[in-house]
């Protein structure tokens, strides 16, 4: 019989514990990833004439629709979408992101410009609550929206390398459309403004905030002494300087320390393919200019042809170009380090924004490349992802960090050499699609509309916890089982009470007729109190 009743127990017992795991396994699931890359690129417009009108207006010089020049440009060598896509994903990446940088209490607008002062800040200029968009300018390059006034907060920002917290910031009341800033061997800041079209040069940290030398007529677009939305500005050590202007005329200016034009090159042609070679001293947009003082070389971002040119900056003669097809069409930034023998930081732009040429695939990172062998060396970008509109892009003399400055989203990132990145800091790249502590991170800053599953710890807690409820019910309910078939707890037989010991004082003699009513009472109690003990004993052990 209690071979028997063991048995039907353990039975319950075994068939609790598996109703239990078949419990777990139906409710709680492994975490699926449900990250899905946004759409990085802007739609192309279905009117190509739209486009046309785009394009001719970004080109076009003031009061005159001729600035283009046309070319018999080279037909270009053609790569199928998928081999560029195979040899951007071999390219590896020698830079880590630093995703805590910079300070969260840093609020900015769209990040059009960086570079470092004597002091090695990362010197930001940003547009704070100003859009460019298709109605900012008319036709004839006139601003639209002066009536607005100048932007009342600072638009120039220092930010500490370490922590990216503010050292000192200018810039109030001043600028309508922030562009270029460039700081110069002597720690003055160079800064455009494309509504203004204009090139200020301003004294070590803004000075006063009032420039020290100014080119170009407020609000008047032209061509010869007039600027018309200058984009760069590049300073020599001697205190020449170089101004890029842009999207307009498409030339690049050479001045002399105290202002005067020495020099010019560069004409207005858009083939709206990059070329691995191509007619030299043409640009469409030259955006970022950046020396390299081994060469005596000036180099220009030939914005829409998806190139680098390089130029002697003593006389501006042609020297060199730098385009691979992996960075693409549109090339918006560069920048000159002399590590590993000379190499130019490279950021490029989403494709078919003007609609030329959508069927190119394109990816937006940032691009190392040799100028000795000029191949690409390396890429990087945010967690390893890809850039959205990134602008501009500095990188510091030892190539050890690199700073990129973005439209939207509006931010300004930081990445090291991974050489020196620590691996357990926060820094570190981290794949959003894999990793735990991004998870929880996204967790609990998450809006109540996301949907999220449990990490394999939460996971691994829950199911502890409803093992042990669950085992503890069934061991209540085989005890009960066992109370109620007459079986006692295990090593029962062998107790006795005090009161029917052989040789003392009996008290069912006294209470023969009610012995069994009140000794029955009297156990039940005692043998409850007895099994809450042995239990409680059980599960602390």
């Amino acid at each position: 019989m209690h071979s028997t009743d063991s048995a039907k127990c353990q039975g319950s017992k075994s068939l609790a514990i598996c109703c239990l795991l078949l419990h777990l396994l139906l409710f709680i699931r492994p975490a699926v990833s449900q990250t899905q890359s946004p759409p990085r690129y802007l739609q192309n417009a279905d009117n190509n004439s739209n486009n046309n009108e785009r394009l001719h207006q970004i080109l076009k010089g003031s009061g005159a629709g001729s600035g283009a020049t046309q070319l018999n440009w080279p037909q270009p060598t053609k790569q199928n979408n998928h081999d560029i896509k195979t040899e951007l994903a071999k390219l590896n990446s020698t830079y880590v992101y630093q995703n805590a940088w910079p300070a969260n209490n840093v609020k900015l607008g769209a990040v059009t410009a960086v570079s470092f002062d004597l002091a090695g800040n990362v010197v930001i200029f940003h547009r704070v609550d100003r859009v460019w968009g298709q109605n900012t300018f008319d036709n004839m390059n006139q601003f639209q929206e002066k009536y607005r006034g100048p932007i009342r907060e600072s638009t120039v920002l220092a930010l500490e390398p370490a922590t990216g917290k503010v050292q000192y910031d200018w810039g109030k009341n001043f600028f309508y459309m922030p562009h270029g800033l460039t700081v110069d061997p002597e720690d003055n800041v160079w800064l455009t403004d494309v509504a203004m079209h204009q090139v200020f040069k301003f004294p070590p940290r803004g000075g006063d905030g009032k420039p020290v030398l100014t080119l170009g007529d407020a609000f008047q677009p032209g061509s010869g002494r007039k600027f018309c939305k200058p984009t760069s500005v590049a300073v020599l050590d001697n205190g020449d300087f170089f101004v890029a202007d842009g999207y307009c005329n498409a030339r690049i200016l050479k001045y002399s320390r105290e202002g005067e034009l020495i020099l010019s090159w560069g004409r207005n042609s858009f083939s709206g393919v990059s070329y691995d070679v191509a007619p030299k001293n043409f640009f469409a947009i030259p955006h970022a200019l950046t020396l390299v003082p081994e060469l005596q070389l000036l180099c220009a971002a030939d914005r829409e042809n998806g190139r680098v040119q390089c130029f002697s900056w003593n006389n501006g003669t042609f020297h060199s170009q730098y385009h691979n097809q992996l960075i693409g069409d549109r090339l918006f930034s560069m920048a000159y380090t002399p590590a590993a023998g000379g190499q130019l930081v490279i950021v490029n732009g989403p494709a078919a924004e003007l609609g030329i040429h959508p069927e190119h695939y394109n990816e937006v990172h940032g691009f190392v490349l040799s100028m000795r062998s000029k191949q690409l060396v390396s890429k990087f970008g945010p967690n390893n992802l890809e850039f959205q509109n990134p602008h501009d892009v500095a990188v510091t003399a030892d190539g050890n960090e690199i700073y990129v400055a973005e439209l939207n989203p509006m931010r300004i990132h930081k990445f090291v050499h991974r050489s020196l990145a620590k691996p357990m800091s926060l820094s570190a790249t981290k794949d959003s699609s894999n990793s735990a502590i991004n998870r929880a991170v996204v967790m609990d800053q998450a809006t109540p509309e996301a949907v999220h599953h449990p990490s394999g710890k939460a996971i691994l807690v829950a199911s502890l916890m409803l093992l042990f409820a669950g085992s503890t019910f069934a061991l209540a309910l085989i005890f009960a089982r066992r109370r109620k078939r007459g079986c006692l707890p295990f090593g029962a037989r062998s107790r006795r009470h005090a009161w029917e010991k052989s040789d003392g004082f009996k008290l069912g003699g006294l209470l023969d007729r009610d012995r069994n009513g009140f000794e029955k009472l009297d156990q039940q109690a005692s043998d409850e109190e007895q099994e809450t003990k042995t239990l409680a004993s059980a599960q602390y052990a």
